[in-house]
Order: structure tokens, then C-alpha cells, then sequence
């Protein structure tokens, strides 16, 4: 009798047991449902940047939640997503750009989506037929020059390695950083097979080589030097909210080269289809139009109207290009370079 009363209350008590995994699998699986986690760059998740605003605005349209992480620069959010391959954490990735899509290519984190509303975005800015990235905005890289250091500006690219500049320009590390990685893209384009040399003379005139663009550009704006890599849209950010034209975006004889920076699922991730309610959503004018002045970046979407602090932005007449692959495989020896 004793043995049928213990067989009967351990039996109650797997099935009870079973009840509460089930009721916590359905609860977790609910959760996740209802939540992504979105990896990206510091300057988009900051109070100041995009991200707050976006992840209220998409939480408002869909009642998914957004879990912000920031990884420091772009190319640290492929680092991360790299290292997480087997734990998967993020559902999106966002600042992925034409310049880290072929490294994310073969890293194997991306999986390809081609989001509803894709026709807004121009041919000219798509980065790939399989959409392995949705590009959200996109920009062009130029030297800005600190207008009230008293010294002379450069007249062109090639002019940056010129002894007059010796400690006077700040760049970010193309293995972290997507304007790193554009300097490097831009010195490539301009140069062909002669960079390494250009980059050689370049070398003595570097104060220093940020991890990223948000470390960078603090110190250019903090006085420490007066040329700093960013972008042509620079300059409307402090028209916008300085109300000075003290910094001014330099534009070259030689030719600039774009940024076009995109987000992606994340292969593996938790909450694919909440992920790609916010690939969609990214390209909506409710998304659109918070870019202009949170990135200080042009939106893909042709529809939005730039700010009029976008006039001190000016645009490049001659646009260069450079395979990515070709970038790519070059940083190891661009770093190796500057480090000597």
C-alpha cells in the first residue's frame, strides 16, 4: 500500500513538474516573441543617438520590445557577433557597412532578407543582390577642419602627408572602426597599388588612432588637433545644435568615397520574425526621419526632407570606389604601418 501511495504522489508531482517547465518554455518562448536584441554602435545607441527614438517608435507600431546593446564601433559589433556564433544573442545587427559586408560574408553571422518596402531604397545604395544588409543611410567621408586653429588646410588628399601637418590629424583603427576603415577605403581608391606609400608619409603626421568614431572626434572637437576623418555631414551637426560653422567638411580634387551603412538579421537569432519587423520598419519614413538629425547621415528614402542645417553639408562632385574585399585585406598591413 505504501509502495502504490509513493508511486502515486511521485507521479503527481512529475506531472506537476512537467506543468511548471511547460508553463515557463511557453512563458520564455512568449518573452522572446515579444523582445529583440539589437547589437550596434555606441553613437547609435546613446541617449542622443537614433536608437532610443527608434526602438519607442517600433515598440509603439508592433508591441515588440527592443533590447539596445552597444558594442563600441561598427566593426566591434561584427567582432561580437563573430565570437557569439554558437550562443547566438542578437537578433539584429546594425552599422554594418560596404566596407565590413564581404568580412561578414564569410564570418557566416548574416542571413539574408530582402525587407518589405525594399524599392525605396535607390539602386545606387543597395549592397547586395541577396540583401544580405538592408542599407538605412548612408554618407560621404571627408577630413573636418577645425576652422579657429590659425593653420593653413590641406588642398587635397595627398596633401594630408605633407610635414606641415606633423601631429595634426586624427584617425580612427580600421579593425574597429567604420571611418577607419573608410580612410583606409578612401586612400585606396585615390592611390591604386601606390597606398602603402601615401600611408607611410601619412604616419608622422597622426596624433593618435581612436578605437572609434565617438573617442576620435571628442578629441578633435576638444581642441587636441584640427583635422579629423568623418563625414561631409559633419558640419550640420554643429550648425544644428552649436549654431557654428567653425568646422568645416573639406572636399578634394581627388575624389571622396561613401559609407553606406546597413542592418541585418543575425543568423540563429531567437526572434528572427521580430527581427525583421524592425529590418522593415527601418525603412518606413517613421524611421527614416529621425536619421537626419540623430546620425547626421543622409536616409536611404528619397521622401524625407533633410533639416536646414543639412546646407553646411557639402556634397563631393567625384565619388571613388574600392572592393570591399580589397579593404578588407589590407587593414592587417595599414595598421602594421602606423604602428611602426
Amino acid at each position: 500500500m505504501k509502495t502504490r501511495i509513493f508511486t502515486f504522489f511521485l507521479l503527481s508531482s512529475l506531472m506537476v513538474a512537467a506543468g511548471q517547465l511547460a508553463a515557463k518554455g511557453s512563458s520564455e518562448a512568449a518573452t522572446a516573441s515579444n523582445e529583440i536584441t539589437v547589437y550596434a554602435y555606441d553613437s547609435f545607441t546613446a541617449e542622443w543617438g537614433p536608437g532610443p527614438e527608434l526602438a519607442k517608435r517600433f515598440t509603439g507600431k508592433t508591441g515588440i520590445a527592443v533590447n539596445l546593446v552597444s558594442c563600441g564601433d561598427a566593426g566591434q559589433v561584427l567582432s561580437r557577433a563573430v565570437l557569439e556564433k554558437k550562443d547566438v544573442r542578437a537578433d539584429v545587427l546594425v552599422g554594418l557597412d560596404n566596407n565590413l559586408i564581404d568580412a561578414a560574408r564569410k564570418a557566416g553571422v548574416l542571413a539574408s532578407y530582402k525587407p518589405a518596402g525594399a524599392d525605396v531604397v535607390p539602386a545606387g545604395l543597395r549592397l547586395a543582390d541577396d540583401w544580405l544588409l538592408t542599407p538605412y543611410d548612408w554618407g560621404q567621408f571627408a577630413m573636418i577642419f577645425d576652422t579657429a586653429s590659425g593653420i593653413e588646410p590641406p588642398s587635397s588628399l595627398a596633401d594630408l602627408a605633407s610635414p606641415r601637418f606633423a601631429g595634426k590629424i586624427i584617425l580612427m583603427d580600421p579593425r574597429t572602426s567604420t571611418p577607419g576603415t573608410g580612410f583606409l577605403a578612401w586612400a585606396m581608391a585615390a592611390f591604386g597599388k601606390d597606398w602603402p606609400d601615401f600611408w607611410t608619409r601619412l604616419k608622422g603626421n597622426v596624433l593618435t588612432v581612436a578605437p572609434g568614431w565617438d573617442a576620435g572626434y571628442s578629441l578633435f572637437t576638444s581642441g587636441e588637433a584640427p583635422l579629423v576623418i568623418s563625414y561631409t555631414t559633419s558640419p550640420a551637426y554643429h550648425v544644428e545644435f552649436e549654431n557654428t560653422e567653425r568646422y568645416e567638411a573639406l572636399i578634394f580634387p581627388e575624389g571622396h568615397v561613401a559609407q553606406i551603412e546597413g542592418l541585418g538579421l543575425a543568423k540563429g537569432a531567437k526572434n528572427p520574425e521580430g527581427a525583421k519587423a524592425f529590418i522593415d520598419f527601418m525603412l518606413t519614413d517613421g524611421a527614416q526621419e529621425v536619421l537626419p538629425l540623430t546620425q547626421f547621415m543622409y536616409p536611404v528614402s528619397p521622401s524625407v526632407t533633410l533639416p536646414a542645417s543639412f546646407k553646411a553639408a557639402p556634397m563631393a562632385p567625384k565619388t571613388l570606389t574600392v572592393a570591399s574585399a580589397d579593404v578588407t585585406a589590407a587593414i592587417d598591413k595599414a595598421v602594421t604601418i602606423l604602428s611602426k
